[in-house]
């Protein structure tokens, strides 16, 4: 089965317009303009529309940087899925955010909820890889999970904390870890540690803690199938994601079957897409495959 998840207009976030390489969105009150390949038609919006936004990302070659037009603060917040999050404008031309996921996060909170009420005192355990700045973890621990958030960017998992204490969860269990994660599922296969809810969200190319290199063609298939070996006897959900991988998600579905062709229930595969406000096109941003059970 292949869907496109899409992310409408919310409170604080919104796609203005996209075309010609570029998207116009709204994070809050802050408007910003970015490139994005995938926009190869026209923009819808006049010039003066896009002329009007707070800060511009520009690249030259491999290197780029934010041009501010008007005067923001270094952070803000904005919420999305009813959590909080802190962002700036990073070098990457990131924000710390990935709007597109937060229909991820309703499902998989859907998914946790739903196991709960069938046994109210059972314990769920969520392990989130390549987590970044936490909205799958925070989603799953808003609905009653234990959870366990890792990623080797201290960067990342000190915004993920930051991020929980904004949503008013300090008090749920989040272990957050600073790691290597294929380092982090070896060292839990060895000690018996067994998860019902494994989420990725590898890169295409990173460095772990201590420099290890990782490279999507060589290590998510050895990852993977060492997944399998830290999964509960019951286990509810298994959620590969991808962003610029150069994959489709027709790929990472026949991927994750390898991972669960002798469970009960099934994998499915799509696209995560945000719908514009301009004209209501979707401009495609990350691929994902899920198993549920």
């Amino acid at each position: 089965m292949q869907n496109i998840l899409i992310t409408e207009k919310s409170k604080d976030y919104e796609l203005l317009d996209s075309g010609e390489g570029e998207k116009l969105e709204r994070y809050g009150r802050v408007i910003l303009r970015r490139p994005d390949l995938q926009a190869i038609w026209e923009k819808s919006l006049p010039k003066e529309e896009w002329e009007k936004s707070d800060a511009v990302f520009t690249r030259t070659g491999t290197a780029g940087k934010w041009k501010k037009s008007k005067e923001i603060n270094d952070t803000w917040n904005v919420s999305l899925e009813e959590l909080v999050f802190e962002l700036q404008l990073l070098p990457s031309k990131h924000l710390g955010l990935f709007p597109e996921q937060g229909v991820q996060w309703k499902w998989l909170e859907e998914k946790v909820k739903s196991r709960k009420l069938k046994v109210e005192s059972e314990k769920i355990k969520v392990l989130n890889l390549f987590g970044y700045t936490g909205g799958a973890s925070l989603a799953c621990s808003k609905a009653g999970a234990e959870v366990c958030h890792v990623d080797s960017s201290k960067f990342s998992v000190d915004l993920a904390n930051i991020n929980m204490k904004l949503s008013g969860l300090q008090d749920n269990k989040i272990r957050f870890i600073v790691d290597d994660v294929r380092k982090f599922v070896e060292r839990e296969i060895k000690r018996g540690v067994k998860y019902d809810v494994v989420l990725l969200d590898p890169p295409v190319y990173g460095k772990g803690v201590k420099k290890e290199v990782w490279k999507i063609e060589e290590d998510l298939l050895p990852l993977l199938k060492r997944i399998k070996q830290i999964l509960s006897p019951n286990p509810l959900a298994v959620v590969l994601n991808g962003y610029s991988s150069g994959y489709s998600s027709v790929t990472y579905k026949q991927a994750l079957e390898t991972l669960t062709e002798d469970l009960k229930g099934e994998v499915s595969c799509g696209e995560l897409a945000i719908k514009e406000s301009s004209r209501g096109r979707l401009l495609t941003s990350g691929i994902f495959a899920r198993w549920e059970n």
